[in-house]
Protein backbone atom coordinates (compact mmCIF):
# COMPACT_ATOMS: atom_id res chain seq x y z
CA UNK A 1 0.00 0.00 0.00
CA UNK A 2 1.29 3.90 -0.58
CA UNK A 3 1.06 5.80 2.43
CA UNK A 4 -0.60 9.25 2.66
CA UNK A 5 0.26 13.09 3.85
CA UNK A 6 -0.92 13.66 7.46
CA UNK A 7 -0.75 17.15 7.56
CA UNK A 8 -1.67 18.90 10.62
CA UNK A 9 -3.61 21.69 10.04
CA UNK A 10 -3.13 24.18 12.56
CA UNK A 11 -0.84 26.45 10.57
CA UNK A 12 -0.69 24.51 7.14
CA UNK A 13 -2.59 27.20 5.16
CA UNK A 14 -3.21 29.82 7.43
CA UNK A 15 -0.66 31.95 6.20
CA UNK A 16 0.91 30.12 3.38
CA UNK A 17 3.95 32.26 2.24
CA UNK A 18 4.29 33.42 5.44
CA UNK A 19 5.06 29.99 6.69
CA UNK A 20 5.98 27.16 4.89
CA UNK A 21 6.57 24.25 7.48
CA UNK A 22 4.11 21.65 7.62
CA UNK A 23 3.87 19.69 10.33
CA UNK A 24 3.11 15.73 9.82
CA UNK A 25 4.27 14.68 6.21
CA UNK A 26 3.95 18.38 4.61
CA UNK A 27 6.20 19.68 2.59
CA UNK A 28 9.16 21.36 4.34
CA UNK A 29 9.92 24.61 2.06
CA UNK A 30 10.76 27.85 4.80
CA UNK A 31 9.86 28.49 8.21
CA UNK A 32 8.91 31.67 10.51
CA UNK A 33 8.46 30.73 13.86
CA UNK A 34 4.72 31.46 14.98
CA UNK A 35 2.74 30.63 17.70
CA UNK A 36 0.41 27.60 16.93
CA UNK A 37 -3.10 27.76 17.67
CA UNK A 38 -5.02 25.72 19.44
CA UNK A 39 -5.98 22.65 17.69
CA UNK A 40 -9.41 22.57 16.10
CA UNK A 41 -12.11 20.60 16.35
CA UNK A 42 -12.51 17.35 13.27
CA UNK A 43 -14.29 19.28 10.89
CA UNK A 44 -17.32 16.98 9.76
CA UNK A 45 -18.64 17.14 6.32
CA UNK A 46 -21.89 19.36 4.84
CA UNK A 47 -24.42 16.98 4.72
CA UNK A 48 -23.85 14.30 2.26
CA UNK A 49 -21.52 14.29 -0.94
CA UNK A 50 -23.55 14.43 -4.04
CA UNK A 51 -22.47 13.01 -7.49
CA UNK A 52 -22.83 15.26 -10.78
CA UNK A 53 -25.70 14.25 -12.87
CA UNK A 54 -24.27 12.52 -14.95
CA UNK A 55 -27.12 10.25 -16.05
CA UNK A 56 -26.72 6.76 -15.67
CA UNK A 57 -23.15 4.68 -16.16
CA UNK A 58 -22.77 3.97 -19.56
CA UNK A 59 -20.57 0.85 -20.56
CA UNK A 60 -19.61 0.73 -23.95
CA UNK A 61 -18.29 -1.89 -26.27
CA UNK A 62 -14.71 -0.62 -27.55
CA UNK A 63 -13.82 -1.20 -31.32
CA UNK A 64 -10.96 -3.50 -31.63
CA UNK A 65 -8.24 -1.38 -32.89
CA UNK A 66 -4.63 -1.92 -33.88
CA UNK A 67 -2.00 -0.87 -31.00
CA UNK A 68 -1.10 1.76 -33.18
CA UNK A 69 -4.33 3.49 -33.51
CA UNK A 70 -5.06 2.58 -29.95
CA UNK A 71 -2.12 4.87 -29.03
CA UNK A 72 -3.64 7.70 -30.80
CA UNK A 73 -7.22 7.32 -29.38
CA UNK A 74 -5.29 6.96 -25.42
CA UNK A 75 -2.95 10.60 -26.52
CA UNK A 76 -6.11 12.03 -27.55
CA UNK A 77 -8.14 11.88 -24.69
CA UNK A 78 -5.00 12.07 -22.22
CA UNK A 79 -4.09 15.09 -24.31
CA UNK A 80 -7.73 16.44 -23.82
CA UNK A 81 -7.22 16.17 -19.90
CA UNK A 82 -9.55 12.71 -19.75
CA UNK A 83 -6.99 10.54 -18.49
CA UNK A 84 -7.25 6.64 -19.56
CA UNK A 85 -4.48 5.25 -17.41
CA UNK A 86 -1.30 4.74 -18.45
CA UNK A 87 -0.77 4.83 -22.67
CA UNK A 88 -0.12 1.33 -24.02
CA UNK A 89 -1.80 0.42 -26.75
CA UNK A 90 -4.69 -1.45 -25.13
CA UNK A 91 -8.16 -0.62 -25.06
CA UNK A 92 -9.03 -0.99 -21.55
CA UNK A 93 -11.55 -0.05 -18.93
CA UNK A 94 -9.97 3.52 -17.80
CA UNK A 95 -10.02 4.11 -21.51
CA UNK A 96 -13.70 3.14 -22.26
CA UNK A 97 -14.74 5.51 -18.76
CA UNK A 98 -12.48 8.41 -20.37
CA UNK A 99 -14.20 7.86 -23.74
CA UNK A 100 -17.56 7.90 -22.10
CA UNK A 101 -16.75 10.98 -20.31
CA UNK A 102 -15.30 13.43 -22.90
CA UNK A 103 -18.13 12.50 -25.00
CA UNK A 104 -20.57 13.36 -22.15
CA UNK A 105 -18.66 17.07 -22.07
CA UNK A 106 -19.17 17.48 -25.68
CA UNK A 107 -22.53 16.81 -26.30
CA UNK A 108 -21.33 13.54 -28.14
CA UNK A 109 -23.54 10.27 -28.34
CA UNK A 110 -22.23 8.06 -25.92
CA UNK A 111 -21.02 5.40 -27.68
CA UNK A 112 -17.86 3.30 -27.85
CA UNK A 113 -17.62 4.61 -31.65
CA UNK A 114 -14.32 7.09 -31.97
CA UNK A 115 -14.65 9.86 -35.09
CA UNK A 116 -11.84 9.49 -37.64
CA UNK A 117 -11.86 13.29 -37.01
CA UNK A 118 -10.52 12.71 -33.15
CA UNK A 119 -8.33 10.07 -34.10
CA UNK A 120 -6.80 12.44 -37.08
CA UNK A 121 -5.80 15.04 -34.28
CA UNK A 122 -2.89 12.95 -33.53
CA UNK A 123 -1.43 12.10 -36.82
CA UNK A 124 1.60 10.18 -35.54
CA UNK A 125 1.16 8.17 -32.61
CA UNK A 126 4.79 8.21 -31.90
CA UNK A 127 8.04 10.32 -31.60
CA UNK A 128 11.69 9.84 -30.82
CA UNK A 129 12.83 11.49 -27.67
CA UNK A 130 16.55 12.47 -27.22
CA UNK A 131 17.65 12.57 -24.07
CA UNK A 132 19.14 15.48 -23.04
CA UNK A 133 21.76 16.27 -20.26
CA UNK A 134 19.89 17.70 -17.53
CA UNK A 135 17.78 14.24 -17.62
CA UNK A 136 20.08 13.29 -14.88
CA UNK A 137 19.51 15.68 -12.83
CA UNK A 138 16.23 13.77 -11.77
CA UNK A 139 18.24 10.51 -11.67
CA UNK A 140 19.61 9.33 -8.32
CA UNK A 141 20.13 6.51 -5.69
CA UNK A 142 16.95 5.11 -4.35
CA UNK A 143 16.44 2.66 -1.17
CA UNK A 144 13.64 0.85 -0.03
CA UNK A 145 13.11 0.84 3.75
CA UNK A 146 12.12 5.23 5.19
CA UNK A 147 14.81 4.75 7.45
CA UNK A 148 17.10 4.77 4.39
CA UNK A 149 15.41 6.79 1.94
CA UNK A 150 14.97 9.80 4.29
CA UNK A 151 19.01 9.86 4.47
CA UNK A 152 18.51 10.54 0.91
CA UNK A 153 19.29 14.19 -0.98
CA UNK A 154 16.18 13.67 -3.15
CA UNK A 155 13.90 11.10 -3.84
CA UNK A 156 14.97 10.87 -7.69
CA UNK A 157 14.14 8.28 -10.54
CA UNK A 158 16.04 5.05 -9.55
CA UNK A 159 16.51 5.10 -13.58
CA UNK A 160 16.63 7.32 -17.06
CA UNK A 161 14.20 4.51 -18.75
CA UNK A 162 11.87 5.25 -15.11
CA UNK A 163 11.78 9.26 -15.96
CA UNK A 164 11.18 8.82 -19.48
CA UNK A 165 8.36 6.38 -18.93
CA UNK A 166 6.43 9.08 -16.28
CA UNK A 167 7.47 11.59 -18.87
CA UNK A 168 5.57 10.08 -21.42
CA UNK A 169 2.66 8.73 -19.37
CA UNK A 170 3.62 4.77 -20.33
CA UNK A 171 4.54 1.60 -18.36
CA UNK A 172 8.44 0.71 -18.56
CA UNK A 173 7.18 -2.69 -20.35
CA UNK A 174 5.53 -1.13 -23.12
CA UNK A 175 8.69 1.63 -24.07
CA UNK A 176 10.62 -1.77 -24.21
CA UNK A 177 8.49 -3.17 -26.69
CA UNK A 178 8.92 -0.42 -28.34
CA UNK A 179 12.23 -0.02 -28.62
CA UNK A 180 13.37 -3.34 -29.62
CA UNK A 181 17.05 -4.43 -29.31
CA UNK A 182 17.79 -1.26 -27.18
CA UNK A 183 18.82 -1.83 -23.83
CA UNK A 184 16.28 0.28 -21.99
CA UNK A 185 17.65 -0.54 -18.76
CA UNK A 186 21.33 1.01 -19.67
CA UNK A 187 20.31 4.22 -21.51
CA UNK A 188 22.52 7.17 -21.05
CA UNK A 189 22.54 10.90 -22.14
CA UNK A 190 22.13 11.18 -25.99
CA UNK A 191 19.98 8.13 -26.94
CA UNK A 192 17.09 8.33 -28.66
CA UNK A 193 14.29 6.36 -27.80
CA UNK A 194 10.83 5.98 -29.37
CA UNK A 195 7.88 7.02 -27.34
CA UNK A 196 4.39 7.82 -27.21
CA UNK A 197 4.18 11.55 -29.15
CA UNK A 198 1.85 12.56 -26.08
CA UNK A 199 1.96 16.12 -24.08
CA UNK A 200 5.31 15.32 -21.78
CA UNK A 201 5.15 15.57 -17.99
CA UNK A 202 8.09 17.87 -17.43
CA UNK A 203 9.09 17.74 -13.96
CA UNK A 204 11.94 20.36 -14.51
CA UNK A 205 8.74 22.77 -14.45
CA UNK A 206 7.79 22.25 -11.01
CA UNK A 207 9.15 24.26 -7.89
CA UNK A 208 8.98 23.42 -4.15
CA UNK A 209 6.22 25.63 -2.78
CA UNK A 210 2.49 26.46 -2.82
CA UNK A 211 0.46 26.97 -5.39
CA UNK A 212 -0.76 30.79 -6.22
CA UNK A 213 -4.97 31.10 -5.72
CA UNK A 214 -6.63 31.13 -9.21
CA UNK A 215 -9.27 33.08 -8.89
CA UNK A 216 -10.62 32.59 -12.18
CA UNK A 217 -11.45 29.06 -10.91
CA UNK A 218 -13.62 29.74 -8.09
CA UNK A 219 -16.65 28.10 -9.18
CA UNK A 220 -14.86 25.01 -10.09
CA UNK A 221 -15.63 21.58 -7.67
CA UNK A 222 -13.94 18.44 -7.89
CA UNK A 223 -15.83 15.21 -7.49
CA UNK A 224 -13.79 11.90 -6.17
CA UNK A 225 -16.18 9.00 -7.48
CA UNK A 226 -15.11 5.90 -5.28
CA UNK A 227 -16.74 3.31 -7.16
CA UNK A 228 -15.73 4.60 -10.69
CA UNK A 229 -12.07 5.64 -9.25
CA UNK A 230 -12.27 8.74 -11.05
CA UNK A 231 -11.45 12.60 -10.02
CA UNK A 232 -13.75 14.85 -12.32
CA UNK A 233 -13.05 18.34 -12.78
CA UNK A 234 -16.03 20.99 -13.18
CA UNK A 235 -16.29 24.26 -14.34
CA UNK A 236 -19.78 25.07 -12.72
CA UNK A 237 -21.54 22.60 -14.69
CA UNK A 238 -19.48 21.50 -17.61
CA UNK A 239 -16.98 18.70 -17.16
CA UNK A 240 -13.95 19.72 -17.73
CA UNK A 241 -11.63 16.73 -17.06
CA UNK A 242 -11.33 13.67 -15.17
CA UNK A 243 -8.67 11.17 -14.29
CA UNK A 244 -8.32 8.03 -12.82
CA UNK A 245 -7.20 7.22 -8.82
CA UNK A 246 -6.97 4.72 -6.41
CA UNK A 247 -9.46 6.37 -3.46
CA UNK A 248 -8.41 4.50 -0.43
CA UNK A 249 -8.79 0.88 0.64
CA UNK A 250 -11.20 -1.30 2.39
CA UNK A 251 -10.35 -0.33 5.73
CA UNK A 252 -9.03 2.99 4.62
CA UNK A 253 -11.32 4.32 2.80
CA UNK A 254 -11.86 8.03 1.54
CA UNK A 255 -13.87 10.15 3.57
CA UNK A 256 -17.35 10.47 1.87
CA UNK A 257 -18.58 14.34 2.37
CA UNK A 258 -18.06 17.48 1.01
CA UNK A 259 -14.66 19.29 1.92
CA UNK A 260 -12.88 21.95 0.32
CA UNK A 261 -9.52 22.38 -0.57
CA UNK A 262 -6.95 24.09 1.94
CA UNK A 263 -3.49 24.35 0.23
CA UNK A 264 -1.53 23.08 -2.62
CA UNK A 265 2.00 22.11 -2.21
CA UNK A 266 4.22 21.00 -5.00
CA UNK A 267 7.22 18.66 -4.13
CA UNK A 268 6.35 18.03 -0.41
CA UNK A 269 8.34 16.14 1.99
CA UNK A 270 6.56 13.06 3.46
CA UNK A 271 6.84 12.47 6.72
CA UNK A 272 6.54 8.86 7.25
CA UNK A 273 4.91 7.74 10.70
CA UNK A 274 3.20 4.44 11.23
CA UNK A 275 0.75 5.46 13.84
CA UNK A 276 -0.37 8.41 11.34
CA UNK A 277 -0.85 5.65 8.49
CA UNK A 278 -2.19 2.83 9.96
CA UNK A 279 -4.44 4.33 12.95
CA UNK A 280 -4.45 8.32 12.27
CA UNK A 281 -2.29 9.25 15.48
CA UNK A 282 0.88 10.83 15.76
CA UNK A 283 3.85 8.99 16.77
CA UNK A 284 7.28 9.99 17.47
CA UNK A 285 8.66 6.88 15.73
CA UNK A 286 8.63 8.98 11.78
CA UNK A 287 10.88 9.84 9.20
CA UNK A 288 10.88 12.76 7.21
CA UNK A 289 11.21 11.47 3.20
CA UNK A 290 12.83 14.06 1.09
CA UNK A 291 11.10 15.74 -2.24
CA UNK A 292 10.87 14.04 -5.77
CA UNK A 293 9.10 12.20 -7.96
CA UNK A 294 9.70 8.65 -6.26
CA UNK A 295 8.10 10.64 -2.94
CA UNK A 296 5.27 8.20 -1.53
CA UNK A 297 3.01 11.20 -2.21
CA UNK A 298 4.85 11.61 -5.74
CA UNK A 299 4.90 15.64 -6.54
CA UNK A 300 1.77 16.97 -5.28
CA UNK A 301 -0.27 17.29 -2.25
CA UNK A 302 -3.61 18.89 -2.33
CA UNK A 303 -4.68 19.57 1.66
CA UNK A 304 -8.23 18.98 2.66
CA UNK A 305 -9.94 20.30 5.60
CA UNK A 306 -10.71 16.97 6.78
CA UNK A 307 -7.14 15.98 8.72
CA UNK A 308 -4.89 13.62 6.79
CA UNK A 309 -6.64 13.48 3.90
CA UNK A 310 -5.74 15.17 0.68
CA UNK A 311 -5.46 14.12 -2.89
CA UNK A 312 -2.10 13.42 -3.76
CA UNK A 313 0.40 11.60 -6.61
CA UNK A 314 2.01 8.23 -6.18
CA UNK A 315 5.87 6.81 -6.49
CA UNK A 316 4.39 3.78 -8.45
CA UNK A 317 1.71 4.47 -11.51
CA UNK A 318 1.09 1.42 -12.47
CA UNK A 319 -0.99 0.87 -8.85
CA UNK A 320 -3.53 3.33 -9.82
CA UNK A 321 -7.10 2.38 -9.94
CA UNK A 322 -5.90 -0.89 -8.39
CA UNK A 323 -3.72 -1.06 -5.21
CA UNK A 324 -5.11 0.43 -2.26
CA UNK A 325 -4.07 3.49 -0.45
CA UNK A 326 -4.32 5.24 3.57
CA UNK A 327 -7.56 7.02 2.51
CA UNK A 328 -6.41 9.45 0.65
CA UNK A 329 -6.93 9.78 -3.47
CA UNK A 330 -4.03 8.83 -4.95
CA UNK A 331 -3.21 9.53 -9.39
CA UNK A 332 -0.31 9.63 -11.36
CA UNK A 333 2.50 12.26 -10.89
CA UNK A 334 1.88 13.50 -14.58
CA UNK A 335 -2.10 13.51 -14.25
CA UNK A 336 -1.47 15.02 -10.23
CA UNK A 337 0.66 18.02 -11.92
CA UNK A 338 -2.52 18.98 -14.35
CA UNK A 339 -4.76 18.81 -11.53
CA UNK A 340 -2.55 21.08 -9.94
CA UNK A 341 -3.45 23.66 -12.92
CA UNK A 342 -7.06 23.38 -13.21
CA UNK A 343 -8.27 23.53 -9.42
CA UNK A 344 -7.60 26.41 -6.54
CA UNK A 345 -8.01 26.93 -2.84
CA UNK A 346 -11.49 27.20 -1.82
CA UNK A 347 -13.02 24.72 -4.41
CA UNK A 348 -15.22 21.95 -2.72
CA UNK A 349 -14.33 18.26 -3.04
CA UNK A 350 -17.41 15.85 -3.30
CA UNK A 351 -16.56 12.15 -2.08
CA UNK A 352 -18.87 9.71 -3.04
CA UNK A 353 -19.07 6.42 -3.60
Amino acid sequence: MTGCLKPDYGESFAMPFRILVILLAFATIAAKPVKKPEPAATPKPVLAATPPDRGPKVRVALPNYDEETSVKLQIFLDNNYFGPGKIDGRMGEFFGKALVAYKRSHGLAETGAVDQSLIDQVPEAYTDYVIPPEAENFVGPTASKPSEQSKLKGMKYGSLLEFIAERFHSAEEFLKKLNPGVKMEELKVGDTVKVPNVLPFKIEDLHEGFAPAKPEYANRKVYIDTKEHFLLIYDDKTLVAEFPITPGSTTLPAPVGLWKILGIATLPTFRHDEGVLNHGVKSDQFFNLPPGPNNPVGILWIGLNKPHVGVHGTNNPETIGRAASHGCIRTANWDAARVKEMVTVGNPVSIFK
